[in-house]
Protein backbone atom coordinates (compact mmCIF):
# COMPACT_ATOMS: atom_id res chain seq x y z
CA UNK A 1 0.00 0.00 0.00
CA UNK A 2 1.00 3.71 -0.76
CA UNK A 3 1.83 5.47 2.36
CA UNK A 4 3.88 8.41 3.71
CA UNK A 5 7.76 7.53 4.84
CA UNK A 6 7.05 8.96 7.95
CA UNK A 7 5.90 6.10 10.27
CA UNK A 8 7.52 3.47 8.16
CA UNK A 9 11.01 5.56 9.31
CA UNK A 10 10.09 6.27 13.61
CA UNK A 11 9.63 2.70 13.55
CA UNK A 12 12.92 2.22 12.13
CA UNK A 13 14.13 4.83 14.53
CA UNK A 14 12.87 2.52 17.38
CA UNK A 15 13.94 -0.27 16.23
CA UNK A 16 17.55 0.00 15.35
CA UNK A 17 17.23 -0.67 11.37
CA UNK A 18 16.84 0.96 8.48
CA UNK A 19 14.46 1.03 5.27
CA UNK A 20 15.87 0.71 2.11
CA UNK A 21 15.13 3.37 -0.63
CA UNK A 22 15.58 1.27 -4.12
CA UNK A 23 15.49 4.14 -6.94
CA UNK A 24 13.37 3.04 -10.24
CA UNK A 25 13.95 3.03 -13.25
CA UNK A 26 11.68 1.37 -15.67
CA UNK A 27 8.81 -1.46 -15.29
CA UNK A 28 11.38 -3.99 -14.10
CA UNK A 29 12.97 -2.05 -11.54
CA UNK A 30 9.64 -1.28 -9.63
CA UNK A 31 8.68 -5.00 -10.04
CA UNK A 32 11.71 -6.47 -9.12
CA UNK A 33 11.78 -4.24 -5.98
CA UNK A 34 7.85 -4.51 -5.19
CA UNK A 35 7.84 -8.17 -5.02
CA UNK A 36 10.87 -8.15 -3.20
CA UNK A 37 9.39 -6.56 -0.38
CA UNK A 38 6.46 -8.32 -0.43
CA UNK A 39 8.30 -11.51 -0.44
CA UNK A 40 10.21 -10.15 3.08
CA UNK A 41 7.69 -8.58 4.63
CA UNK A 42 9.85 -5.83 4.15
CA UNK A 43 8.76 -2.00 4.32
CA UNK A 44 10.12 -0.04 1.01
CA UNK A 45 10.76 3.31 -0.49
CA UNK A 46 10.84 4.33 -3.97
CA UNK A 47 13.19 6.81 -5.41
CA UNK A 48 12.68 8.76 -8.47
CA UNK A 49 15.25 11.00 -9.40
CA UNK A 50 14.15 13.70 -11.77
CA UNK A 51 16.35 12.64 -14.50
CA UNK A 52 14.24 9.25 -14.15
CA UNK A 53 11.07 10.64 -13.79
CA UNK A 54 12.01 12.31 -17.33
CA UNK A 55 12.99 9.19 -18.65
CA UNK A 56 9.90 7.80 -18.08
CA UNK A 57 7.77 10.30 -19.32
CA UNK A 58 7.09 12.17 -16.09
CA UNK A 59 6.14 12.20 -12.72
CA UNK A 60 2.37 11.43 -13.67
CA UNK A 61 3.08 8.20 -15.77
CA UNK A 62 5.51 7.03 -12.68
CA UNK A 63 2.93 7.92 -10.04
CA UNK A 64 0.24 5.46 -12.14
CA UNK A 65 2.59 2.82 -12.75
CA UNK A 66 3.45 2.14 -9.28
CA UNK A 67 -0.30 2.43 -8.02
CA UNK A 68 -1.33 0.27 -10.51
CA UNK A 69 1.42 -2.45 -10.02
CA UNK A 70 0.83 -2.01 -6.53
CA UNK A 71 -2.74 -3.36 -6.73
CA UNK A 72 -1.86 -5.74 -9.31
CA UNK A 73 0.39 -7.63 -7.60
CA UNK A 74 -1.16 -7.47 -4.32
CA UNK A 75 1.60 -5.46 -2.29
CA UNK A 76 0.46 -5.43 1.30
CA UNK A 77 3.86 -3.91 2.81
CA UNK A 78 4.23 -0.22 3.16
CA UNK A 79 5.11 1.37 0.15
CA UNK A 80 6.43 5.13 -0.18
CA UNK A 81 6.93 6.63 -3.30
CA UNK A 82 9.56 9.04 -2.76
CA UNK A 83 11.40 12.11 -5.42
CA UNK A 84 15.01 12.14 -4.89
CA UNK A 85 16.90 15.04 -4.92
CA UNK A 86 14.14 17.37 -5.75
CA UNK A 87 14.12 20.68 -6.98
CA UNK A 88 11.82 23.48 -5.65
CA UNK A 89 9.67 22.94 -9.00
CA UNK A 90 10.16 18.71 -9.07
CA UNK A 91 8.85 18.51 -5.33
CA UNK A 92 5.65 20.73 -6.61
CA UNK A 93 5.51 18.25 -9.65
CA UNK A 94 5.51 15.53 -7.49
CA UNK A 95 3.13 15.88 -5.12
CA UNK A 96 0.38 17.46 -8.38
CA UNK A 97 1.70 13.52 -9.50
CA UNK A 98 0.46 11.81 -6.60
CA UNK A 99 4.13 10.69 -5.01
CA UNK A 100 3.69 9.99 -1.51
CA UNK A 101 6.88 11.66 -0.20
CA UNK A 102 9.17 14.03 -1.52
CA UNK A 103 12.91 15.11 -1.06
CA UNK A 104 14.05 19.34 -1.48
CA UNK A 105 18.05 19.23 -1.67
CA UNK A 106 18.46 22.87 -0.65
CA UNK A 107 22.06 21.84 0.04
CA UNK A 108 23.47 23.72 -2.45
CA UNK A 109 21.55 27.13 -2.03
CA UNK A 110 23.13 28.97 1.35
CA UNK A 111 21.54 27.93 4.63
CA UNK A 112 19.07 31.04 4.95
CA UNK A 113 17.61 29.97 1.74
CA UNK A 114 17.89 26.45 2.44
CA UNK A 115 15.64 26.88 5.71
CA UNK A 116 12.96 29.29 3.71
CA UNK A 117 12.08 27.01 0.84
CA UNK A 118 12.08 24.07 2.98
CA UNK A 119 9.71 25.38 5.02
CA UNK A 120 7.46 26.45 2.71
CA UNK A 121 7.90 22.68 1.45
CA UNK A 122 7.22 21.33 4.42
CA UNK A 123 3.86 22.97 5.11
CA UNK A 124 2.92 22.32 1.86
CA UNK A 125 3.89 18.34 2.10
CA UNK A 126 2.22 17.72 5.90
CA UNK A 127 -1.00 19.88 4.54
CA UNK A 128 -1.65 16.91 2.24
CA UNK A 129 -0.48 13.82 4.25
CA UNK A 130 3.18 13.56 2.16
CA UNK A 131 6.62 12.84 4.17
CA UNK A 132 9.36 15.17 3.21
CA UNK A 133 13.30 15.26 3.13
CA UNK A 134 15.65 18.23 3.41
CA UNK A 135 19.43 18.19 2.93
CA UNK A 136 22.19 19.96 4.48
CA UNK A 137 25.89 19.57 3.43
CA UNK A 138 26.23 18.07 -0.26
CA UNK A 139 26.53 14.30 -1.02
CA UNK A 140 29.47 13.77 -3.03
CA UNK A 141 29.74 12.54 -6.82
CA UNK A 142 27.13 12.82 -9.39
CA UNK A 143 23.54 12.20 -9.83
CA UNK A 144 21.68 13.49 -12.97
CA UNK A 145 23.96 16.11 -13.28
CA UNK A 146 24.01 17.56 -10.01
CA UNK A 147 27.88 17.51 -8.71
CA UNK A 148 28.45 17.19 -4.91
CA UNK A 149 31.49 17.85 -3.59
CA UNK A 150 30.90 15.17 -0.77
CA UNK A 151 31.54 18.40 2.27
CA UNK A 152 30.41 17.53 5.92
CA UNK A 153 27.38 18.69 7.28
CA UNK A 154 27.39 21.36 10.08
CA UNK A 155 25.42 19.56 12.90
CA UNK A 156 24.23 23.67 13.95
CA UNK A 157 22.86 23.70 10.60
CA UNK A 158 21.49 20.49 10.73
CA UNK A 159 19.44 21.56 13.73
CA UNK A 160 18.42 24.89 12.02
CA UNK A 161 16.76 22.28 8.96
CA UNK A 162 15.61 19.61 11.60
CA UNK A 163 13.50 22.23 13.60
CA UNK A 164 11.18 22.80 10.49
CA UNK A 165 9.27 19.88 11.24
CA UNK A 166 10.97 17.71 8.33
CA UNK A 167 10.04 14.20 8.49
CA UNK A 168 14.12 13.01 7.94
CA UNK A 169 16.84 14.57 7.14
CA UNK A 170 20.41 13.79 4.74
CA UNK A 171 23.21 15.09 5.85
CA UNK A 172 26.44 14.60 4.55
CA UNK A 173 28.99 13.17 5.92
CA UNK A 174 31.75 12.04 3.88
CA UNK A 175 29.07 9.55 1.84
CA UNK A 176 29.37 9.68 -2.24
CA UNK A 177 26.44 8.89 -4.89
CA UNK A 178 28.21 5.79 -7.65
CA UNK A 179 31.25 3.83 -6.81
CA UNK A 180 33.75 4.47 -4.01
CA UNK A 181 36.83 5.33 -5.16
CA UNK A 182 39.91 3.44 -3.51
CA UNK A 183 41.58 6.44 -1.68
CA UNK A 184 37.65 7.25 0.35
CA UNK A 185 38.55 7.99 3.63
CA UNK A 186 35.05 6.64 4.95
CA UNK A 187 31.92 8.39 6.98
CA UNK A 188 32.65 10.79 9.52
CA UNK A 189 30.82 8.88 12.61
CA UNK A 190 32.32 11.67 15.34
CA UNK A 191 30.08 14.08 12.78
CA UNK A 192 27.54 11.81 12.22
CA UNK A 193 27.42 11.47 16.44
CA UNK A 194 27.39 15.34 16.92
CA UNK A 195 24.44 15.64 14.25
CA UNK A 196 22.57 12.85 16.20
CA UNK A 197 22.86 14.33 19.32
CA UNK A 198 21.60 17.63 18.14
CA UNK A 199 18.56 16.35 15.99
CA UNK A 200 17.32 14.22 18.53
CA UNK A 201 15.43 10.76 16.90
CA UNK A 202 14.97 12.77 13.83
CA UNK A 203 15.72 9.84 11.08
CA UNK A 204 19.00 10.23 9.39
CA UNK A 205 19.80 9.33 5.82
CA UNK A 206 22.35 8.11 4.24
CA UNK A 207 22.58 8.51 0.38
CA UNK A 208 24.99 6.55 -1.56
CA UNK A 209 24.69 3.46 -0.07
CA UNK A 210 26.28 1.09 -2.91
CA UNK A 211 29.53 0.41 -1.64
CA UNK A 212 29.98 0.92 1.93
CA UNK A 213 31.09 -1.79 4.04
CA UNK A 214 29.00 -3.67 6.21
CA UNK A 215 30.51 -2.60 9.34
CA UNK A 216 29.91 1.10 8.30
CA UNK A 217 26.65 0.42 7.59
CA UNK A 218 25.86 -1.08 10.71
CA UNK A 219 27.68 1.17 12.93
CA UNK A 220 25.69 4.41 10.94
CA UNK A 221 22.15 2.60 11.81
CA UNK A 222 23.49 2.68 15.33
CA UNK A 223 23.95 5.93 15.69
CA UNK A 224 20.06 6.73 13.94
CA UNK A 225 20.38 6.39 10.04
CA UNK A 226 17.06 4.79 9.26
CA UNK A 227 17.32 5.46 5.23
CA UNK A 228 19.54 4.29 3.18
CA UNK A 229 19.38 5.02 -0.57
CA UNK A 230 20.65 2.44 -3.28
CA UNK A 231 20.53 3.05 -6.97
CA UNK A 232 24.14 2.52 -8.34
CA UNK A 233 24.41 -1.19 -7.10
CA UNK A 234 21.07 -2.78 -9.08
CA UNK A 235 22.02 -0.54 -11.97
CA UNK A 236 25.54 -2.73 -11.67
CA UNK A 237 23.68 -6.18 -11.01
CA UNK A 238 21.31 -5.18 -13.71
CA UNK A 239 24.27 -4.52 -16.27
CA UNK A 240 26.43 -7.73 -14.85
CA UNK A 241 23.27 -10.39 -15.18
CA UNK A 242 22.31 -8.96 -18.90
CA UNK A 243 25.48 -8.95 -20.23
CA UNK A 244 26.40 -12.70 -18.97
CA UNK A 245 23.43 -13.59 -20.84
CA UNK A 246 23.95 -11.79 -23.66
CA UNK A 247 27.81 -12.85 -24.13
CA UNK A 248 26.84 -16.35 -23.69
CA UNK A 249 24.63 -15.97 -26.83
CA UNK A 250 21.34 -16.72 -25.23
CA UNK A 251 19.36 -14.11 -27.16
CA UNK A 252 20.42 -15.76 -29.97
CA UNK A 253 18.60 -19.67 -28.50
CA UNK A 254 14.56 -19.63 -29.46
CA UNK A 255 12.97 -16.65 -29.11
CA UNK A 256 15.54 -15.43 -26.29
CA UNK A 257 15.72 -12.14 -27.69
CA UNK A 258 12.30 -11.10 -26.65
CA UNK A 259 12.78 -8.57 -24.31
CA UNK A 260 10.84 -9.95 -21.78
CA UNK A 261 13.28 -12.92 -21.93
CA UNK A 262 16.42 -10.67 -22.13
CA UNK A 263 15.73 -8.28 -19.14
CA UNK A 264 14.41 -11.72 -16.97
CA UNK A 265 18.31 -12.38 -15.43
CA UNK A 266 18.55 -8.52 -14.69
CA UNK A 267 15.25 -8.49 -12.88
CA UNK A 268 16.68 -11.01 -11.23
CA UNK A 269 19.90 -9.84 -10.11
CA UNK A 270 18.25 -6.69 -8.61
CA UNK A 271 15.66 -8.57 -6.70
CA UNK A 272 19.10 -10.34 -5.37
CA UNK A 273 20.57 -7.03 -4.23
CA UNK A 274 17.62 -5.60 -2.97
CA UNK A 275 17.36 -8.67 -0.66
CA UNK A 276 20.86 -8.93 0.63
CA UNK A 277 20.19 -5.25 1.22
CA UNK A 278 16.97 -5.24 3.21
CA UNK A 279 19.14 -8.42 5.45
CA UNK A 280 21.52 -6.50 6.21
CA UNK A 281 19.72 -2.79 7.18
CA UNK A 282 17.25 -4.94 9.38
CA UNK A 283 14.07 -4.12 7.40
CA UNK A 284 13.32 -7.88 7.12
CA UNK A 285 9.88 -8.83 8.79
CA UNK A 286 9.38 -5.04 10.19
CA UNK A 287 6.43 -4.55 7.15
Amino acid sequence: MLVSATEMLKKAVEGHYAVGQFNINNLEWTKAILLTAQENNSPVILGVSEGAGKYMTGFKTVSAMVSAMIDSLGITVPVALHLDHGSYAGCYQCVKAGFSSIMFDGSHFSIDENVEKTTELVHVAHNLGLSIEAEVGSIGGEEDGVVGAGEIADPNECKRIADLGVDFLAAGIGNIHGKYPENWKGLDFDALAKIKDLVGDLPLVLHGGTGIPEDMIKKAISLGVAKINVNTECQLYFQEATRKYIEEGKDLEGKGFDPRKLLAPGFEGIKAIVKEKMELFGSVGKA
